[in-house]
């Protein structure tokens, strides 16, 4: 993990370029990953919580119509998050994840560990899908370690 973080923020810098993270079932867990790392001051606007989705429609402006059609874990609410949380931090790439971290509220079409993750630019929107296995934490820590292999690529992170 601390390579992967370390990758990204010499790209960032180097790019001066700024990101910001809309979390909901990783509960701040991404935002503490990227301020772990020294120097994430140069590139980091901040974070937002949405865990509620009154929060997400209030302070992110994801729709009600969306949350109402697809449900709180989706691609389109991952993307309307990542979208939200871009243009309210004024930041250049924003990340988001919603998702069931468990050990309860899945159902069949949505089980648990099922996890939606975005990363956006103001061109560019990259949403997806992944089922990760384990207990709520091994979760949450899969759902960041990939989004932020997501952000590597998009950025073009070289070894």
């Amino acid at each position: 993990m601390n390579k992967l973080l370390n990758q990204i923020a010499k790209t960032l810098i180097k790019k001066k370029l700024s990101l910001s993270v809309c979390e909901s079932c990783t509960g701040g867990m991404l935002g503490t990953l990227i301020t772990g790392e020294p120097g994430s001051s140069k590139y980091f606007c901040g974070g937002v919580i949405v865990y509620s989705d009154e929060v997400k429609q209030r302070v992110v402006g994801v729709r009600q119509a969306t949350l109402r059609k697809y449900g709180a874990v989706s691609a389109e609410v991952a993307r309307e998050m990542a979208q939200g949380v871009l243009e309210r931090l004024k930041a250049d790439i924003s990340i988001s994840i919603t998702g069931i971290a468990g050990p309860t509220g899945g159902t069949k079409k949505k089980p648990v560990g099922l996890v939606y993750l975005c990363v956006a630019t103001r061109q560019h929107v990259s949403v997806e899908k992944r089922v990760f296995k384990g207990s709520r934490n091994q979760i949450r820590r899969e759902a960041c370690t990939e989004v932020l292999r997501l952000l590597k690529r998009l950025l073009g992170c070289h070894e």
